[in-house]
């Protein structure tokens, strides 16, 4: 026997297909083969360090003129049709490729993290088709690595290509086209595998899956409905811990007892007081522990979309991985299910806030731009952190770091990836390992309770990550103040400050306070007009004006910072809110959101919420403003006089231990 028939592969990826709401997600699993387009930039990377002015021309603006200007509208899916989960058929004389973000094979990230020096690519193929295979550089170039020809219309005949793991430490994909020679072919059961002498686990691993969920029933019900039609994925799967902390209850909805059932001890469901998602999440990684059984949890969001298939793709790829890392899956948006919001995500330690892995932005469309199309797709990236959407953590890491910061919610996610990573345990966010989830374009943070868990939560972050080297968060504070000052949100300049000092108080404050924050919060925020919506235009009296959106006139940055500077010196103009007797203008919640311009010429405006279900009437109040400002710069120049001190008294604390989350939960 040869030493390649005596190599046992195992299956570590699966082509599959949507079944529901394909019309939707296609193109994020196949579509119509069309002739590859290398741009010159994929060539001579020396032309994107030219500078271009634009003038006045905003960002909507271009993007929408390459739209119209480019050689495509976007991808289409009509010469095949998905007969299940794992196979398609493609049409007479139809070409399909499967070079998207669900099946392409990430082979550079194989390459980085395992040991892997060899794959193949397998698929059972039924009728006159040509199959082809090929292979991407970080780059984003294609190479064909093998070409077959079936001729078998009556009987499946088995393709196999072995690819071997080389020129890809800057990134790369596998992937296959397949095209009909003559009538209908049909393609199933196409596998990506890799040798099993590779895997570093000695046994067939397995995982928990945390959920916690508030009042959001119906959206938990479908993740433990795809969990439990996901029979692959429960030969892998010790518990569902399902952590309900609302009163609207997921055990009384419709149609539980039968997922319950089918479950079965796959399914713990726990009833705890509201503890936010830090809460939640820790209950599931703590029952984790205490059953000692998983060698991950899985924590994954009540209100996703999952596919099931990235869930066992995370655990298979961990399998292989040369030491524990963890594993995050990307997000799309709910809304527009092809659009990736982001994949990997790395932290600006000067500003302590979120940006994309290699500048590569955020929302990416596949259905306008798929994968064979967008060479900067094609490198392999590097993370900080992951949101806790999708993030598969191995025990180990648990072991040795602990579980979230008790936080509530906001920050705990990107704390603990910073903290993992100091510890040796890198995050991959692994390309075809994604949910659907919503995004946050229609939120603006600074108009709910929400801001007050954002901006404690980060400076807490940052005491922990950065005890030496603080992060300059004095100009940050301060911008973030005058930001909301000049857009009238003053109740979320309260929250800051409520934020802060308690962050003066110490490591067993952020604890004890845990259960009970949310109220004292939401007391504050309510005391504010900006905080007081009402449910139509109609309560209030008739804006005298309008404002022209923002939008329609683009700037520079530096323009930006000058039109502020004059704004903040109109607060020192005397202005009387309560003397207002009807707003100067009505202005949309995505004008009122992240910009104080919409706000120049205004003294009081109607401002609609980011959900478009209701209205405030906010007022300038420049007595208030400046006031708010000297004590956000008080209360932030206190804390970087103490950093030093402050970082370890919250590091001695350990405040993310399993003993701190055990008196949580327990009262022990």
């Amino acid at each position: 026997m040869s030493l390649e028939e005596k190599t046992a592969w195992e299956t570590v990826m699966r082509v599959v297909y949507p079944i529901k709401d394909a019309e939707q997600t296609l193109p994020l699993y196949a579509i119509d083969w069309t002739r590859p387009h290398v741009v010159e930039t994929t060539l001579d990377s020396r032309i994107d360090m030219r500078r271009l002015e634009f003038g006045s021309m905003n960002q909507s603006t271009l993007q929408r003129i390459m739209r119209h200007a480019g050689s495509s509208a976007g991808v289409s899916c009509d010469s095949f049709t998905v007969l299940n989960r794992n196979t398609i058929a493609l049409k007479n004389h139809g070409h399909m490729s499967g070079c998207t973000f669900f099946n392409a094979f990430p082979a550079s990230y194989w390459r980085r993290w395992t040991s892997v020096k060899m794959v193949r690519f397998t698929a059972d193929i039924q009728g006159n088709a040509k199959i082809n295979v090929f292979r991407s550089t970080g780059r984003g170039l294609m190479y064909p690595v093998a070409e077959k020809v079936v001729r078998s219309p009556q009987a499946v005949e088995r393709v196999t290509v072995d690819i071997p793991m080389t020129g890809l430490m800057d990134g790369g994909y596998f992937w296959f086209d397949a095209e009909s020679l003559e009538g209908e072919v049909i393609i199933s059961e196409a596998v990506w595998s890799v040798p099993q002498n590779a895997r570093t686990a000695s046994k067939l691993t397995t995982m928990s899956i945390a959920i916690t969920t508030f009042n959001r029933a119906s959206y938990c019900m479908n993740q433990l409905r795809a969990i439990a039609g996901a029979k692959e994925l429960r030969k892998r799967l010790d518990t569902v811990y399902c952590t309900d902390q609302g009163n609207d209850l997921v055990k009384n909805q419709q149609g539980y007892t039968q997922i319950a059932e089918d479950l079965g001890a796959q399914l713990t469901y726990i009833q705890q007081a509201n503890l936010g998602g830090s809460g939640g999440f820790s209950r599931g990684m703590y029952e984790t522990l205490k059953a000692k059984k998983s060698d991950f949890v899985l924590l994954l969001d009540d209100d996703a979309i999952s596919e099931p298939e990235s869930i066992l793709r995370s655990i298979q790829f961990s399998d292989y991985t040369v030491r524990p890392v963890l594993v995050g899956g990307g997000m799309f948006h709910l809304d527009n299910r092809t659009m990736l919001y982001t994949q990997g995500e790395r932290i600006n330690a000067r500003r302590m806030w979120m940006h994309p892995s290699k500048g590569l932005g955020y929302n990416h469309d596949f259905s306008v731009e798929p994968l064979r199309d967008s060479p900067e797709r094609h490198q392999r990236i590097d993370e900080d952190f992951n949101g806790w959407w999708m993030c598969l953590i191995p025990t180990v890491v648990l072991e040795k770091i602990g579980l979230s910061l008790p936080v509530f919610i906001k920050f705990d996610d990107i704390e603990y990836g910073l903290r993992a990573k100091k510890a040796g345990f890198p995050t991959v966010c692994l390309p075809g390992v994604a949910v659907w989830h919503q995004a946050w374009h229609d939120k603006d943070p600074a108009r709910s309770w929400e801001e007050y868990f954002t901006e404690r939560n980060r400076w807490l972050a940052a005491l922990v990550t950065y005890p030496e080297a603080r992060p300059n968060m004095l100009v940050e504070a301060l911008y973030g103040d005058a930001s909301l000052g000049l857009r009238f949100v003053y109740s979320a300049m309260a929250l800051h400050h409520m934020a802060l000092r308690d962050i003066l108080r110490g490591p067993q404050y952020i604890v004890d306070c845990l259960p009970t924050k949310l109220g004292e919060v939401r007391e504050l925020r309510a005391k504010y007009p900006d905080a007081q919506a009402k449910d139509s235009f109609e309560d209030y009296p008739e804006p005298s004006g309008e404002t022209d959106s923002p939008r329609n006139h683009p700037s520079t940055m530096k323009s930006r910072y000058k039109a502020a500077v004059g704004l903040i010196a109109k607060s020192f103009i005397k202005v009387d809110p309560s003397k207002a007797k009807n707003p100067d203008a009505a202005i949309p919640a995505q004008d009122a959101a992240w910009t104080w311009l919409a706000f120049d010429r205004v003294n009081s405006a109607l401002v609609t919420t980011p959900d478009g279900n209701g209205v405030a009437w906010l007022k300038r109040d420049n007595r208030l403003f400046r006031r708010n400002m000297i004590e956000g710069y008080r209360l932030t120049r206190k804390i970087m006089r103490n950093w030093k001190r402050l970082s370890a008294q919250y590091r001695a604390h350990n405040i993310s231990s399993v003993e701190t989350w055990r008196h949580i939960f327990e009262g022990k």
